[in-house]
């Protein structure tokens, strides 16, 4: 008895362990969501950036079962690693306007630091909730500090 696979299952298979392996996969994997979101974004007119609706089907994926995580991880922590690539440009484009040293740049600082804390908060209580998930559904255990 010999299995078969289809060409479609094939390609599925393929495409799997591409996204399992390579790194630069899984940067265009994060990218295209990114963009499907964008699309989404623009077509429906949502008040929200495109890379958030993009992280949302990035989540929904997760939370279904139909994305694993292996196939996204290699790619994200590249991107958390060169973050601060991303924001070199974006300050040297401040230090252009003067404007910013004054009572301007005291309340976008304002906003800055209550977004970030706002951000921190709303993280810490994704992971949280995340955790206990995964607690109840017996994917992670509790460990007792040594």
């Amino acid at each position: 008895m010999t299995s078969h696979i289809t060409p479609l299952r094939r390609i599925g298979l393929t495409v799997r362990h591409v996204l399992h392996r390579s790194m630069m996969g899984q940067i265009a994997l994060i990218v295209l969501f990114w963009m499907v979101g964008e699309l989404i974004v623009s077509v429906t007119r949502l008040p929200v950036p495109g890379g958030v609706a993009g992280l949302f089907i990035v989540l929904a994926l997760l939370v279904s079962g139909r994305l694993r995580l292996v196939s996204m991880q290699r790619g994200a922590r590249w991107f958390i690693a060169e973050l601060l690539l991303f924001f070199v440009p974006a300050v040297l484009a401040v230090m252009d306007h003067r404007e910013f040293i004054g009572l301007t740049g005291l309340k976008i600082l304002a906003v800055i630091v209550v977004g970030t804390a706002a951000v921190m908060l709303v993280t810490a209580l994704a992971v949280d909730f995340g955790y206990r998930m995964m607690l109840r559904r017996g994917k992670v255990t509790l460990h007792a500090a040594e």
